[in-house]
């Protein structure tokens, strides 16, 4: 009987079920950190061709592999937090976009937990709730042995992105320890506690109080931002230019300051300002071309007004922001929403 268990374990750990889609992702957020691939794809069985062709799918032998191989290289143990920050709903497939489209706040946690719970099967998850506020805590059904921190933080991680548009002051428990502080942790979610050595690994979060937009401007950000990604340089030398395009891309508007980076980053400003100027660019350089691409991208395969726009991307008002864009390409957002409709 105990073979016949073992030999199930083993197959089901053989059985593609995870999606290719987040391998990829993860190898990319790798690259960007300075890991070359071939040095966590290494002996793992798993090629470029199969990381590259969208409707493949890992077993969970081989993600465990990856994992394996790829922990040792993060070389800070936040990595694995802000990996999940990434996966935001769209990283999550045609069912991430499927599950923005829920209004009501508390049923839209319901359905992240339920599309995780099969879309990236790695951990199970139990949602409770008392009052307006949220719990989730996650299980290891895998036997995951020493990957089990690194995947735990890559779930809140992504919990974090995902839940911020109608939940606040995130309390993230892990029933592990950590080296690091209190105030190096926050510099990866500053709206948030983390505590470990808790007795489960677990995150409260309660409901903000704002509405959902019931309209398909969110929707059309965040495309916009995938977009983006998509036409980002494929290679970059510095890794502080890296993590900086990140940070502006993921929040462009005005909380997005040199001083507010730099703390993230665990870097005083002129550290930073002085990485930035040792690759060639500056923060007001990099921002700058963010906001242009995302503008571009709003005004050309959106309908969001002009002024949801200049508030998405941190202006105080519209003419602040067509001065700006006017500026950046010599023509004004009006121009280029019109010759988008009409392109003759």
């Amino acid at each position: 009987m105990e073979r016949m268990v073992e030999t199930s374990s083993r197959m089901a750990l053989e059985v593609p079920i995870i999606s290719a889609r987040y391998a990829r992702q993860f190898i990319r957020f790798m690259e960007r950190r300075g890991v070359r691939r071939h040095a966590i794809l290494g002996d793992t069985g798993i090629t470029s061709e199969l990381l590259d062709n969208p409707d493949a799918c890992l077993s969970m032998g081989q993600v465990l592999q990856l994992l394996g191989k790829a922990e040792w290289l993060m070389g800070d143990e936040r990595a694995a937090f802000q990996f999940g920050q990434q996966l935001d709903l769209p990283a999550h497939g045609l069912l991430g976009f499927a599950v923005l489209g829920q209004e009501n706040p508390r049923r839209l946690i319901s359905m992240i937990v339920q599309y995780l719970r099969v879309g990236l099967p790695l951990m199970d998850m139990d949602l409770s709730s008392t009052g307006s506020t949220f719990r989730i805590q996650l299980h290891d059904n895998w036997g995951l042995g020493d990957l089990r921190p690194c995947l735990t933080k890559i779930y809140m991680g992504s919990i974090h992105r995902i839940s911020s548009q109608v939940c606040t002051h995130f309390c993230f428990e892990f029933d592990f320890e950590t080296g690091l502080g209190p105030e190096q942790w926050n510099t990866v979610a500053s709206d948030c506690e983390f505590r470990f050595n808790a007795p489960a690994s677990q995150v409260t979060m309660p409901l903000s109080g704002r509405p959902i937009r019931n309209d398909d401007t969110g929707l059309e950000f965040i495309l916009a931002n995938a977009r983006s990604r998509e036409r980002e340089p494929s290679e970059q030398a510095d890794e502080t230019v890296m993590q900086v395009r990140e940070m502006i891309m993921s929040q462009p508007g005005r909380p997005c300051t040199m001083d507010n980076l730099a703390r993230r980053l665990d870097m005083s400003p002129r550290t930073l300002r002085q990485h930035l100027a040792t690759a060639g660019t500056s923060f007001r350089e990099l921002r700058n071309e963010i906001r242009q691409n995302f503008a571009t991208l709003y005004l050309t395969d959106t309908a969001v007004p002009l002024d949801s726009i200049a508030e998405k991307l941190g202006f105080s008002d519209q003419a602040g922001f067509t001065k700006a864009y006017r500026s950046w390409t010599g023509h004004t957002p009006g121009d280029i929403r019109r010759q988008a409709r009409d392109p003759k």
